[in-house]
């Protein structure tokens, strides 16, 4: 270790704050915190006091540098908001994951709106979450829907109704849009629906049964038996999410680790509800205890969002973070109410936190087996390919268009950890020829390493085409311009009857070709690859093609402004008027000169 850590630690002070740790290229290796900068520092003298992991870095150290906070509370978000943004590379790191969904209820209308929320939440309404994935979230919206028939649809969509929508013919709405329902009746709808998204099943039966009783004393059958279906449904629900004990708000974390990788699983329950769970697989883990997973989880999952996956007053964890007293201090800073963070617990507790526990030990065995079978598929290729040393990153482009329409060229990532999806990359093709794929596909190429050798960002070890020899030639050329010769190129054509297993092959050079054998790991990798492209492309193209099939002809017209489009649409009293109308009659609208009306026939017919 060149750098003197003993006599640093010396010169700091004994106060809270925040240090990181710098390599030669003042690339960051590590933040942490600190109740006593000087004391925590000093601790790093004392080698046989740290992991292995740790070990290895301190031999990288060449500064460090350190930020002085008024409280440990402080350094402890400082801390957290650092590692979320600058990733260092021996922090344990959680995926930034801040866009949980929500269910949202509009409240400022007098039919309100019950639907998916995903983002700031910025609109005036309740909001009920979060979900730990968009299914569970979908799957409350849809029995929600169906118990209480409050309307989903967008704002737009409600005020143009004249009639009523398919989901009020299949029972999923009441059509306020049209007056079906007073807006008493729907008000009472939505409350009773806000009460069930908050886990107060028993405050909606109690409140259900009144209105039941009197429509079957006023003979009004049907009303009354939807009320009883109502209230069965109910605790149906209850029988099957109630957990054994009162209603309340937790969230459940349970880790599981191995020497080079930790898995934390989380459950959350809300209203006494249990709303389903998810998975993470930090990074930089190895040789981490699982108290400091877990601790590391605390601080990036609640502290760091500032409150946005919702603190509950109450997480269960199955190792006790080291620093819990101040931890549950943050924690209850930000949420603004007590947070009680517990490892000892019985009854209920222990029977959640024990499926927690056993969740995430299938994970991690899971994801351990993946990740074998991963690095066997690229050591398969690295020897089929002739390869120096195995390719740790592998991105694949593959071009999406229908007759040339919305081209979309989609860039997919792969490495040791299999997809990497936070470095997908889309890119909207222009100015090339109807249905020109080469073009198409050296545009997105020059674009991407374009602005990876101007930003010194990192290279691949392998770039891989969906096509044949000219595509081949075509991404070679690029590459050849931008001085990345040494790139290894590949690609991976269809062959004749498409079929799985008969690709062929094209080298790096564009003209030799080969074929693999149907059940060599190399190529299931090479094939899992172009299809994630494939599909990430597709989807891509399919958006853009939506919301350019969306517009109205007239905005893709140069000189057609808005005030121009209302003018037009105005005076032909719609668009098949516009459509109809000759260069003549469309000269005659105030604004509209002979060559931009003849720009406007062209655009929708064709040139003269």
């Amino acid at each position: 270790m060149t750098f003197d850590i003993r006599s640093f630690a010396r010169s700091q002070t004994s106060r809270p704050g925040v240090y990181r740790m710098l390599d030669s290229a003042g690339t960051l290796l590590y933040v942490g915190k600190a109740g006593s900068l000087r004391k925590r520092l000093a601790s790093y003298a004392r080698r046989d006091n740290v992991s292995p992991r740790i070990q290895a870095m301190l031999r990288q150290v060449e500064a460090v540098e350190v930020t002085v906070t008024r409280t440990e509370g402080e350094a402890l978000l400082l801390e957290s908001n650092l590692i979320k943004q600058y990733r260092p590379r021996y922090n344990v790191v959680f995926r930034d994951d801040k866009s949980y969904p929500y269910l949202y209820l509009s409240t400022d209308q007098e039919f309100p709106r019950l639907g998916f929320h995903r983002g700031a939440r910025r609109g005036r309404g309740r909001y009920f979450g979060p979900f730990p994935g968009a299914g569970s979230a979908r799957q409350t919206l849809n029995v929600t829907q169906k118990l209480f028939r409050v309307r989903q649809c967008e704002d737009s969509f409600f005020r143009g109704r004249s009639r009523p929508c398919l989901q009020y013919q299949i029972g999923r709405c009441t059509a306020p849009c049209v007056s079906y329902i007073a807006a008493d009746a729907y008000r009472h709808d939505v409350e009773h629906a806000a009460m069930f998204l908050q886990g107060r099943n028993e405050e909606v039966i109690e409140a259900l049964r009144e209105p039941m009783r009197l429509a079957a004393e006023a003979l009004e059958f049907e009303r009354a038996a939807r009320y009883r279906d109502q209230i069965a449904s109910l605790r149906r629900i209850q029988e099957q999410q109630h957990i054994t004990a009162p209603a309340g708000e937790c969230d459940i974390i349970a880790c599981a680790s191995t020497p080079m990788q930790a898995c934390v699983q989380i459950f959350y329950v809300r209203g006494g509800r249990n709303l389903g769970n998810s998975v993470h697989f930090p990074s930089q883990a190895a040789d981490a205890e699982p108290a400091d997973v877990v601790e590391a989880f605390l601080t990036q999952h609640y502290l760091s969002a500032r409150g946005e996956f919702g603190i509950p007053p109450e997480i269960l964890v199955s190792h006790s973070p080291i620093d819990k007293a101040l931890l549950e201090s943050a924690l209850t800073e930000a949420a603004g109410a007590p947070a009680r963070i517990r490892d000892r617990v019985r009854g209920w507790r222990q029977r959640w936190l024990a499926l927690a526990r056993e969740n995430a030990e299938v994970a991690l065995s899971r994801h351990v087996a993946a990740q074998r079978k991963q690095d066997e598929r690229l050591e398969s290729l690295r020897e089929a390919l002739e390869l120096d040393d195995m390719p740790q990153r592998i991105e694949c482009f593959d071009v999406s268009h229908t007759r040339g329409e919305a081209a979309v060229a989609s860039c997919v990532v792969f490495g040791l950890e299999g997809a990497i999806r936070r470095d997908y990359r889309r890119f909207n093709i222009e100015n090339v020829g109807e249905g020109d794929d080469y073009a198409a596909l050296a545009q997105a190429i020059g674009r991407r390493y374009g602005r990876v050798v101007r930003e010194e960002g990192r290279l691949p070890d392998l770039v891989l085409v969906d096509g044949g020899k000219g595509q081949v030639a075509a991404a070679r050329e690029v590459m050849r311009e931008l001085q990345l010769e040494h790139v290894p190129v590949i690609g991976i054509a269809k062959g004749l009857s498409r079929r799985a297993g008969l690709e062929t092959l094209v080298a790096s050079d564009g003209r030799r070709t080969f074929r693999w054998a149907a059940d060599r790991p190399a190529l299931h990798l090479l094939q899992e690859i172009r299809d994630e492209a494939h599909r990430f492309a597709i989807a891509g193209h399919r958006g853009r093609r939506a919301r350019r099939r969306g517009k109205s002809p007239l905005e893709r017209i140069d000189g057609v402004g808005a005030k121009r489009r209302q003018q037009l649409l105005r005076h032909f009293g719609g668009m098949q008027g516009v459509l109809r109308a000759g260069v003549e009659e469309l000269a005659i609208v105030p604004g509209i000169n002979k060559n931009l009306a003849l720009r406007i026939y062209e655009a929708m017919h064709g040139p003269r």
